[in-house]
C-alpha cells in the first residue's frame, strides 16, 4: 500500500488547533470540516475527541485522497467524505459546527463569500470555525505574512490572505457573529463566529445547540 500524503503543515498545526476546538465544542455534537484535505486534521481530532461526530469534505478532485486516510484510521466517529465545492449546491447536512484550515487565501474572494452563505444558511446556533493567516484591520501581521500573501497572488491574483474586517462584514451579511479572535502559533488566527439564526428562521439547514 502506498504511502498516504502528507502535509507538514497540518503535522504541524493540528496539535494547537485541537486545543483551541476541545473548549469550544461539546460531546455529541456533529461537525463539518470544509476542504480536509489529506485528512491529517479530522481523524487527529477525531481520535482524540471521539464523543464529536466529525464530517469531513473536499472539492471533486481531491476527495479520493480524503478518502484514503480516513478508511485507513478506522475512527467510527468520521463520516465518509463528502464532496463539496463550496460555489456549487451543498450536501444535506445536520450538523452543530463548521471548521475550516487555510482554506479562505486560496479561494477567490467569490467563493469565500460562497462559504460563508453556505455556512450561515446551515448552522442554527452553531459556530463556524476558520483558521489560517489573515491581515489585521487591513494590514500585514508580519512579513512572512505579507511574503505568503505575495506568492499566492503570483500563482493566482484571485488568492490572497483576507482581511479580517472584510471577514466579519461577511459573517454579519450571513447571520454570523464574530464571538473569538485566538493568535495561533506561525502568525495564524482561529477566527470563531456565532451563528444567530434559530430553527423557527424557516430556512433550510441544520439544528443547531
Amino acid at each position: 500500500m502506498s504511502a498516504l500524503p502528507c502535509s507538514p503543515a497540518a503535522e504541524r498545526n493540528k496539535a494547537p488547533i485541537l486545543d483551541a476546538l476541545r473548549t469550544r465544542i461539546r460531546r455529541g455534537q456533529s461537525i463539518l470540516e470544509i476542504g480536509s484535505g489529506t485528512g491529517q486534521h479530522v481523524v487527529h481530532f477525531a481520535s482524540a475527541l471521539p464523543g464529536i461526530h466529525w464530517v469531513p469534505s473536499e472539492h471533486p478532485e481531491a476527495v479520493s485522497m480524503l478518502r484514503a486516510r480516513v478508511e485507513a484510521s478506522g475512527l467510527a466517529n468520521i463520516d465518509p467524505p463528502r464532496i463539496l465545492d463550496v460555489a456549487s449546491a451543498w450536501p444535506s447536512l445536520e450538523v452543530e459546527g463548521v471548521y475550516s484550515a487555510n482554506t479562505a487565501h486560496i479561494m477567490s474572494w467569490e467563493e469565500v463569500g460562497c462559504m460563508f452563505r453556505g455556512v450561515g444558511q446551515l448552522l442554527r446556533g452553531g459556530r463556524f470555525f476558520l483558521y489560517g493567516p489573515f491581515n489585521r484591520d487591513g494590514r500585514y501581521t508580519s512579513a512572512s505574512n505579507q511574503d505568503f500573501d505575495r506568492s499566492l497572488r503570483m500563482r493566482n491574483p484571485r488568492m490572497g490572505l483576507r482581511n479580517d474586517v472584510d471577514l466579519v462584514a461577511l459573517g454579519r451579511q450571513c447571520a454570523l457573529e464574530l464571538q473569538d479572535d485566538l493568535e495561533m502559533p506561525s502568525n495564524n488566527r482561529m477566527l470563531v463566529w456565532q451563528s444567530i439564526r434559530t430553527p423557527i428562521d424557516g430556512m433550510g439547514g441544520a439544528s443547531g445547540n
